[in-house]
């Protein structure tokens, strides 16, 4: 079946045709029946559908004005024409004011089932078409999660277990540890797999567009409102939504939130009918949603709600091993993306990045990979010296590239590492001015020449 909560409406004044076509849909989708075209209409204004079974002769407002007035409704609401004789001049009459199909009583059980699974197959691909053209409009693509970290390797198993279910998700960490693709991950562990990933970046969405971002709107809701659009967790029925630093929620919304995952319905803006969607959620946030919660900024019952399954991503920094397997994986893309021919990093590169506590995490070694390639010469590794200045001199990098070289050098080596290092912080700190730097190092100014030809420190080459 290609939709199990699909809502179907049945307009008919003949209660035996009413009953027989609940009989054959109730088992697989929510169906409401009318005795009216004016029941029909005023339905439609306060609820959402997609499809409409109508009868063409019924007393008062036959079905072909009942069809005009549904259609200026909801424009984009399946129409199926209902009569008992066969007529063309019906039939193409209610096809020429938006039917999507005319059939003829008494209808056959399996004829009625395949044109609607039709109608609501080309429903849901439209709906995918469009979620997936936004989707590629911003961007987003789906990254896999590398590591080997035992850290990481609890955070995995977390994932696997709760993958299979349908409880929300609560993922904290620092920004940039990845909390997107854990979500992702999730997901595409999931039965909703085939199903719309949708992820909205909360703090990223003025206020006073947040509900209509959500939720959608009507025609003429609000400023700008040019036509009907339809909101993120609409997009996302029978998928995963993703809500993205969602301790930015402003306390109104918080509550509107919450009557969702209770409810699991919302009306867009602008209109009065609900639109119930089934969809998993998965939440992200680098702060303390408990101090929130302490402080009175976050509603405890809506964060009961959402920490069902919790989902603590350590920082890179706490990942033993995985710097230089991200390095490898970004370089390998970058070069791809670029066509680009870098050949890769020298262990003394490499040892300073595993060093370095990238308090920006894995989208910090990310833009820096990136970086480097683009500046970088084909057919050539990449050494320390192509390293930007805030990394190759912070105080973890140096102490823990001088223990490094220490273990896996002899003396002379470690003490030529060092020493490069050493005189290429005076030089960054003096502008490259060797006078400066000389005296700043305490040798002669001819020394400091010579010594900077010997470890090959020039400005050209050693400025990021």
């Amino acid at each position: 079946m290609v939709s199990l909560h699909a809502r179907i409406l049945v307009v008919d004044d003949d209660e035996a045709i009413r009953d027989a076509l609940r009989v054959i849909l109730e088992d697989d989708y929510d169906v409401v029946c009318v005795d009216s075209g004016f029941k029909a209409v005023e339905t439609v204004k306060k609820q959402v559908f997609d499809l409409v079974f109508l009868d063409v002769v019924m007393p008062e407002m036959d079905g072909i004005e009942t069809l005009k007035r549904i259609r200026s409704l909801d424009k984009n609401l399946d129409i199926i024409m209902v009569s008992a004789v066969d007529r063309a001049q019906e039939a193409s009459e209610s096809i020429r004011h938006g039917a999507y199909d005319y059939i003829t009583k008494p209808f056959d059980h399996e004829i009625i089932l395949n044109r609607l699974e039709k109608v609501l197959l080309k429903r849901n691909l439209a709906k995918e078409v469009k979620f997936h053209r936004t989707e590629a409009a911003s961007g987003t693509q789906q990254t896999q999660i590398i590591s080997r970290s035992k850290n990481m390797a609890a955070v995995f198993d977390i994932v696997a277990k709760v993958a299979r279910t349908s409880s929300n998700v609560l993922i904290t960490g620092e920004s940039g540890t990845g909390k997107e693709l854990v979500a992702r991950a999730v997901h595409h562990g999931s039965l909703r797999s085939d199903k719309p990933f949708v992820a909205i970046n909360c703090a990223a969405i003025p206020a006073e567009l947040m509900e209509a971002e959500f939720f959608g709107h009507e025609k003429g809701a609000f400023t700008g409102a040019h036509k009907q659009t339809m909101g993120k967790f609409e997009f996302a029925h029978q998928g995963t939504l993703f809500l993205d630093e969602v301790s930015s929620l402003k306390p109104e919304f918080q509550a509107k939130l919450l009557r969702f995952i209770q409810e699991r319905e919302f009306s867009r803006v602008g209109s009065h009918r609900t639109i119930k969607v089934d969809v998993r959620i998965v939440v992200a946030t680098n702060t303390s949603l408990d101090e929130m919660v302490k402080d009175g900024s976050f509603r405890e019952d809506l964060y009961f709600r959402l920490n069902v399954v919790p989902v603590l991503l350590p920082p890179l920094r706490n990942r033993k091993g995985d710097v230089p397997l991200l390095v490898d994986f970004f370089l390998d893309r970058f070069n791809r993306q670029m066509n680009k021919r870098i050949k890769g990093f020298t262990p003394d590169a490499i040892a300073l990045m595993d060093a370095y506590p990238w308090p920006g995490n894995i989208r910090e070694l990310e833009n820096l990979i990136e970086r480097m390639v683009v500046l970088g010469s084909d057919n050539r590794f990449l050494d320390e010296k192509d390293l930007p200045f805030d990394l190759l001199f912070s105080t973890e990098t140096t102490t823990g590239a001088d223990r490094c070289a220490g273990e896996n050098k002899g003396l002379i080596q470690a003490r030529q590492s060092f020493e490069r290092l050493y005189i290429l912080r005076a030089l960054q700190n003096c502008r490259w001015n060797q006078t400066s730097a000389a005296h700043l190092l305490g040798i002669h100014r001819n020394t400091l020449i010579q010594k900077m030809k010997t470890l090959n420190l020039n400005r050209d080459q050693n400025t990021f």
